[in-house]
């Protein structure tokens, strides 16, 4: 199995009020991929950091292999989700991605 974990840095001209609706609408649909790409077997979104974190949001996906971790982000539900809630938004993007036993 594959861990895919990525941080977002939401954008700073983004008002308090705008932020939280971003990460609500980026939670929304990133989890609703569960079930629509093949190989995804979990999709856990965090949006509530704790003060001593610097990034806003938290992805970690459970993939069943490399394979399926190459083709959810090519599938066309991730790349329009990623589109139009994530990358609009965001200005700082840190992947993680890699193996586990379990």
């Amino acid at each position: 199995m594959v861990k895919h974990i990525i941080l977002w840095k939401l954008k700073e001209t983004l008002t308090p009020e705008d932020k939280e609706a971003v990460k609500k609408d980026i939670k929304v649909h990133l989890e609703s991929l569960a079930g629509k790409i093949p190989g995804l077997l979990d999709v856990i979104v965090h949006t509530d950091p704790m003060v001593s974190s610097n990034a806003d949001v938290m992805l970690d996906c459970t993939l069943e292999g490399k394979e399926a971790l190459a083709g959810y982000q090519k599938h066309p539900e991730h790349v329009k989700v990623a589109d139009t809630y994530v990358r609009p938004y965001t200005e700082v993007r840190m992947c993680m991605d890699y193996e586990t036993a379990h």
